[in-house]
């Protein structure tokens, strides 16, 4: 038998189950030859019998009781006599075997030409195979044997065996051939042979007696029983064989496949162990440095402005609200609410909490969705500060790594500060003292209390609910959401023994007060206008491109403004500007205070109100607007007059003049004043006093353009717009108001000139180190004591004035109201000297003035340069200027205006007839008066004046009435109009 017999089976000729009771080797009839067509069925499929072969099968049978019928066959041994029948039938030569009739004839065909003698038996041998027999490819020879009916004469009943020739001994391969219906045939050879031995018929066909037919069925049934065993014994020892390969090969399988997994698994262990190390080493290495300098790591406040006096003026919030506090400055009750909500362990846990990381977990796959991080106050800190809030596996790893570290460098204190100071709370507030201030509207009290410190127990469990979601659980967003977190936080806190269950009452009774939460006002820009100039001031201070880097910069910024004071003045301001508003279409005004002392700048109003769009509020007149100054210039062009060597008393004439303007327009420039009048011969002093515009621009053609702007320039007057002429002035160029008033702080300061400032000192909050400190600036000398000290007498002089201003006006500061002083009482009167200026058409309007201890300068008008009605600038900016500066001075000594001496005051008598008293500086005093000296210091007294007329002259009694009679006189009448100057201007 072939190795792999069991490895051909076909499946599709498999009988599962048992086979019928049929004989396993049963001879073919005569009458019915199988084919090869036929073995390709079933073994067992046979043709149908007739009812007499099914009674010969019955008797048969029954004449055979040996033969088992119950034999079982397995699934594999059917399988395997399946494939021996198909191996068979393939081999086999199949000869078509004679039938009875054809041997009978052919024997009478042979008797026809050779006698057969049918008394003697034919010799005993095996018989070539006839016609009609099946021969195998081993030489053996199948032939039929049919039994012959008994009750028929002449004929010996031959039983019909249901086996054939015999089988060889295995483990030759025997032929399973199919049943074969039998059918009764004639005996070929006499019956008298059967007796003694076989019988051969000439036509090949054996005859064997009956007595012989069951000794030869009894072995076959035992050989076919051998070979069954035989098989079957092979078919257990390979279905054995087989299982027991086939349970071998399974548990090699098992094995390897578990051997590769632990392979696997330990290839994967090492290969994590390698990356987890890796992993921990890189993180330590790249975050080591930050986790050292925590503290550095701190977002940085943002910029926080205060005045002098330490109130907080503004906080840059467009990058957010923080302000960093110690933990000894948060209220207790909110360091409880935080920790009973964001991690109850933190006390007592070492940075990672496992089991809430699993409880969080367990949450999110509840919800379907992240509602809980699990991350304990320290990893949060870390997230925070330092590896960032990427929802990252990595990110999450990088917190456990880091964790020890945090824990190994710092105390709980410190990390509940940090995190306190560092965490987000919702409309901008980074911070627990940025949250204070922006939901309840405390404020941190300057040496006090912070803001952080002043929260209750409901304010502290509200503010604790926002960090987990800021945005969902923002009170003045989601009120609802907000309280339903509040409660929980009160409920945690009552669990884990903070509060009881009456304070929890108490707390939500408060919460549901309507006025619980509160806007602070520090969250209000008290001085947006000053405050935006001194953020350009630390642009350029700290070389940065613009604001926006100032936000998150952490400095605190102290100024010079005191805005108390400030606040007043506005509303003097907008009082007097809403009194002109309708009457004469003055809409606006703007006002500089300065320290000319120390160039600091107590006061700044770009505008009368911010937020009025209407006026265009928001553009700062004080600082960016170039309007022009009117005659409130004329003081640079009168004290360089001075300087070369002129006084107060120089006399000069108001009359018609025209002025060669060449290359100019109009190229002819003839001056007006504002009265349209002329008025004769008089003072420099009366002139300016009385703001006369056409003694003004002989002024200027006098002393020269070029040095007339020089001397501006020196005193302050660096940036203006337009072309130096003789309309200069009048005010034809267009400054700065704060310039403006800076530059007369330069006549008060004794002719030095110190740049106005407004930032003191900055200092960064995290740090606490001075990043800016003002230096002391002793200022530049521009014109000397004694220039300046003229010029302040000159201003000064209330009755110079009178002329044009009248005698209450309001460029003095007298004590009592202007009404009082019409009726003689004017109060205490402290030294002022001032100036005003009013443009063409009435579109500007300024008054310019100082004391002993401060300058102001006061502008009115209209932003969109509208003209007013009538407004000039004793009527529009000087009241303003009045009252505010009174208000400044409140509460300091009243001082007069100090000669410095190396000043002559003399009364002389000029050609022209004009007789004063008045100071000049030493050596200057002119010829042709005999002045008396008076010594480097003012006299009380008034001096007798001389005078030595002209030679040649016959002056004549005095009948011409001076413009200003207090400051000047006339000895003789002057000479007529027209006269050539000899000897005034």
């Amino acid at each position: 038998m072939p190795a792999d017999i069991f490895n051909n089976n076909d499946d599709n000729d498999e009988i599962m189950g048992t086979l019928p009771p049929v004989p396993l080797f049963a001879e073919p009839t005569v009458d019915t030859i199988p084919t090869a067509d036929k073995w390709s069925g079933t073994i067992h499929s046979n043709p149908p019998l007739s009812r007499e072969k099914l009674a010969l099968e019955i008797n048969r049978d029954i004449a055979d009781p040996i033969t088992p019928t119950d034999i079982i066959l397995t699934p594999r041994q059917q399988r395997v006599l399946r494939y021996l029948a198909r191996r068979r039938m393939r081999n086999a030569r199949i000869i078509k075997r004679s039938t009875y009739d054809n041997a009978l004839k052919e024997t009478s065909l042979n008797a026809e030409t050779q006698p057969v003698h049918l008394d003697t038996c034919p010799p005993d041998r095996v018989p070539e195979p006839a016609p009609g027999t099946m021969t195998d490819n081993q030489g053996v020879t199948y032939a039929p044997i049919t039994p012959v009916p008994a009750d028929e004469p002449g004929e010996s009943p031959v039983p019909a065996p249901d086996h054939t020739l015999p089988i060889p001994e295995p483990p030759e391969e025997v032929p399973l051939l199919p049943p074969q219906d039998t059918a009764p045939t004639m005996p070929l050879i006499p019956e008298d042979c059967l007796s003694s031995r076989r019988g051969i018929l000439p036509g090949g066909l054996a005859i064997l007696p009956p007595s012989e037919v069951r000794p030869l069925q009894a072995q076959k049934i035992r050989k076919r029983r051998r070979v069954l065993r035989y098989f079957s014994r092979k078919h257990i020892r390979q279905a054995r064989a087989g299982e027991y390969r086939a349970r071998r090969q399974l548990w090699m399988a098992i094995g390897s496949t578990v051997l590769t997994i632990l392979v696997i698994l330990l290839s994967i262990g090492a290969a994590g162990s390698i990356a987890a190390y890796r992993f921990f080493t890189q993180t330590q290495t790249k975050y080591q440095q930050q986790v050292f300098t925590l503290h550095d790591l701190l977002p940085l406040d943002n910029l926080k402005m205060y005045d002098s006096k330490g109130i907080l003026l503004m906080q840059m919030t467009d990058q957010g609200l923080q302000t960093t506090v110690p933990l000894d400055q948060v209220a207790p009750v909110l360091v409880n609410a935080t920790v009973a909500t964001e991690d109850k362990n933190f006390w007592t846990n070492p940075g990672v909490d496992v089991l809430g990381i699993t409880r969080a977990a367990l949450d999110d796959l509840r919800s379907g969705r992240v509602i809980e991080g699990g991350s304990t106050i320290t990893q949060q800190l870390i997230k925070n500060l330092v590896v960032g809030n990427r929802d990252t596996l990595e990110r999450k790893l990088q917190e456990i790594v880091l964790t020890p570290d945090i824990n190994s460098h710092y105390s709980k204190r410190d990390i509940m500060q940090m995190y306190l100071n560092s965490i987000y709370y919702g409309n901008q507030a980074y911070g627990i003292d940025a949250a204070a201030t922006v939901y309840f509207g405390l404020e941190d009290m300057p040496g006090g209390k912070s803001a952080a410190m002043q929260l209750d127990l409901a304010q502290a469990a509200m503010l604790a609910g926002i960090p987990g979601n800021p945005s969902a659980f923002d009170p003045l967003e989601h009120s609802q959401a907000a309280f339903i977190r509040f409660e929980s936080v009160l409920g945690l806190m009552e669990t884990q023994g903070y509060i009881t269950k009456v304070d929890a009452l108490d707390a939500i009774k408060e919460a549901q007060n309507p006025n619980f939460f509160k806007t602070a006002p520090s969250l209000t820009n008290r001085a947006p206008h000053f405050t935006n100039f001194v953020l350009s001031e630390l642009v350029q201070q700290f070389h940065l491109k613009d604001h926006s880097q100032l936000s998150r910069s952490g400095m605190q910024v102290y100024t010079t403004l005191d805005i108390n004071l400030q606040d007043r003045i506005q509303k003097i301001a907008q009082q007097h500007i809403a009194e002109l508003r309708n009457a004469h279409n003055l809409t606006n005004a703007a006002e500089v205070l300065i320290d000319f002392h120390t160039g600091a700048i107590i006061s700044l109003l770009g505008s009368i109100d911010y937020n009025d769009k209407s006026i265009d509020g928001q553009f700062d007149v004080a600082t960016q607007g170039y309007r022009q100054p009117g005659s409130s210039f004329k003081p640079y062009v009168y004290v360089t007059a001075f300087k070369q060597g002129a006084s107060p008393a120089q006399a000069i004439d108001d009359e018609p003049t025209t002025i060669d303007n060449s290359g100019g327009n109009p190229p002819l420039y003839s001056p007006s004043n504002y009265d349209l009048q002329f008025h004769g011969h008089m003072t420099l002093r009366c002139a300016l006093q009385n703001s006369l515009n056409v003694p003004g621009v002989r002024v200027l053609k006098h002393v020269g353009i070029n040095a007339a702007m020089q001397t501006a320039k020196e005193m302050g007057i660096t940036s203006y717009t337009g072309t130096p002429g003789y309309s200069l002035v009048l005010g034809g160029l267009s400054i700065r108001l704060i310039d403006q008033t800076s530059a007369m702080g330069t006549f008060a300061n004794g002719g030095v000139h110190v740049p106005y400032y407004g930032v003191e000192k900055v200092i960064s909050s995290n740090t606490g180190k001075v990043l800016y400190q003002h230096q002391s600036n002793p200022g530049k000398r521009a014109i000397s004591p004694q220039l300046a000290y003229m010029m302040t007498n000159v201003l000064s002089d209330n009755a110079s004035r009178i002329p044009e201003f009248y005698d209450c006006n309001v460029l003095q500061l007298y004590s009592k109201s202007q009404n009082d002083c019409y009726q003689g009482n004017r109060g205490v009167v402290r030294p002022a000297a001032a100036k005003t200026g009013t443009t063409e058409d009435f579109r500007d309007n300024w008054t310019v003035g100082y004391t002993t201890d401060y300058v102001m300068g006061v502008w009115a008008g209209n932003d969109d340069n509208s003209p007013m009605y009538q407004v000039t600038g004793v009527m529009g900016a000087a009241p303003i200027w009045h009252d505010s500066m009174l208000l400044a001075e409140r509460g300091h000594p009243i001082r007069d205006f100090t000669n410095p001496g190396r000043l002559v005051q003399a009364t002389i008598t000029y050609p022209d007839g004009v007789r004063t008293t008045d100071w000049f500086l030493a050596g200057k005093v002119p010829t042709s008066a005999q002045p008396i000296i008076t010594g480097t210091t003012p006299t009380t007294g008034t001096p007798t004046p001389t005078s030595t007329p002209m030679a040649g002259a016959f002056p004549t009694a005095a009948t011409v009435h001076p413009y200003c009679p207090s400051s000047y006189g006339f000895a003789f009448n002057p000479p007529p109009p027209g006269t050539s100057p000899n000897g005034w201007w």
